[in-house]
């Protein structure tokens, strides 16, 4: 029998038969994931430089301080939240990035975004005497939209357009150029260089209630316009000219698209500091378990940028007690191997 008699011979179901199995293998994954992410938040908040039992939880997470360990655990409950919501979001931002400008190696700490989101904030609290969250904020995704603008504006000058290599090492170089400033902004300023430079490690230890409802509907947003163009990214990566030909709106894509990552990374950036690598690592991750389309991808990304910030805030906290490792140092300590790992396959392929 030739194929096109198989292929006739097919019933639909049994044609519609692999992209079903491949949907229950996706949301398998999803549910798994969406598991271990719950069970990572309790442990958040139960383990610590000092352990507590669940009635010490119990109390705790209704506002309860009478003894020690519900104070430690009302103090971890918010502090588990932050570190959900920054991972997800900067996982997310990361994965948009990656797609709006077809780069694997795209994140909002090596294209610049953060750098940018911090000297805003730095620049913000030095000479025009920002106290609230929600101004941080602010300044950062002003900050963080114009370092961004930058970096594709001078990554895609030139010969070739907006290469991964080009836009690389313009978001390498602004970010080292960036960096200088903020040091040159901090270091007159005595009174406040201690919390700047602690903040500048990237952590979570100082979250509190009020800064995440005042980070949430920045957060919200961002996730809303990535989510709207998560086809159009789908068609972007068929390339510009195949994407306008099936009828996609490439510049408004990108930028919408650009625009909601570069909202959650300065929003994050904002409240936790510049935690690099997050968003380069487990976009990749999420490839391998779900594939390439970005309506799985996205709510994949959440959750396991969730996952991989909650473990590190749990592992700083415990490795050397009873003081603290950022979480933006394990980030890094989990992440530069995996971009070693990303440029060198690059490498070999364009060999």
């Amino acid at each position: 029998m030739t194929q096109a008699e198989t292929a006739a011979t097919t019933s639909p179901a049994e044609s519609a038969a692999p992209l079903q199995r491949s949907r229950r293998v996706r949301a398998t994954w999803l549910a798994v994931t969406a598991v271990v992410f719950l069970a990572l938040c309790a442990l958040s908040v139960v383990l610590g430089s000092r352990g507590v039992g669940w009635s010490d939880v119990v109390a705790g997470a209704t506002g309860s301080t009478d003894t020690y360990a519900q104070a430690a655990v009302a103090k971890r409950v918010p502090r588990t939240a932050l570190a959900a919501l920054a991972g997800a979001a900067l996982a997310v931002s990361g994965l948009v990035l990656q797609g709006i400008t077809r780069n694997p190696i795209a994140d909002p700490g090596i294209l610049g975004v953060n750098t940018g989101a911090s000297l805003a904030v730095v620049t913000g609290i030095a000479w025009f005497g920002l106290a609230s969250a929600t101004s941080y904020i602010w300044v950062a995704i002003l900050g963080a939209a114009i370092s961004s603008a930058f970096v594709w504006g001078v990554g895609s000058s030139g010969r070739g357009g907006a290469t991964p290599l080009k836009l690389t090492l313009a978001g390498a170089a602004t970010t080292v150029a960036l960096t200088s400033f903020v040091t040159a902004v901090v270091l007159p300023r005595p009174d406040i260089s201690e919390n700047v430079v602690s903040w500048q490690i990237g952590g979570v230890g100082g979250a509190t209630a009020d800064k995440l409802w005042q980070m949430l509907p920045f957060l919200a947003v961002g996730a809303l316009l990535c989510a709207w163009k998560a086809r159009g990214l789908n068609m972007l990566g068929l390339g510009d000219d195949m994407a306008a030909g099936l009828g996609e709106d490439v510049h408004r894509t990108r930028l919408v698209a650009a625009l909601g990552a570069v909202v959650l990374a300065a929003a994050t950036t904002a409240i936790a500091g510049p935690i690099a690598f997050v968003g380069l690592v487990v976009p990749h991750f999420c490839r391998l378990l779900v594939g390439v389309d970005h309506r799985w991808l996205l709510p994949f990304a959440a959750l396991g940028g969730a996952c991989l910030l909650l473990v590190a805030d749990v592992l700083g906290r415990v490795v050397a007690p009873p003081s603290e490792v950022d979480v933006g140092i394990i980030t890094a300590l989990v992440g530069a191997p995996v971009f070693i790992s990303v440029v060198r396959q690059r490498r070999v392929r364009e060999l």
